[in-house]
């Protein structure tokens, strides 16, 4: 859904991009600025997982030779209720 949401407004979007670490699950070019997506899947709540994945595996590292503002945007889904359990961004590097 986020991927059609973003695609559909004719954004610059790389999904699942990849580093020397792992796969990143979504990255935005926009607006002079880099939102980097990383999706996770909780019982119930939101851990901060997704958010900490984003920082773990350094994926920002790769667009800082951009010199654009990068947003770290975790997203967590509650399988049980199944909808969004916890949003976290990250004020730009």
């Amino acid at each position: 859904m986020f991927y059609a949401s973003f695609a559909a407004q004719g954004l610059d979007i790389v999904p699942e991009d990849v580093s020397n670490q792992s796969k990143l699950d979504m990255a935005i070019r926009f607006n002079g600025q880099i939102d980097l997506f990383e999706f996770k899947v909780v019982e119930e709540k939101a851990e901060g997982r997704a958010l900490q994945r984003i920082k773990e595996k350094g994926y920002a590292d790769q667009c800082r030779s951009l010199a654009r503002p990068i947003h770290p945007i975790g997203v967590e889904f509650s399988r049980k209720a199944r909808k969004v359990a916890g949003f976290a961004v990250e004020s730009p590097e």
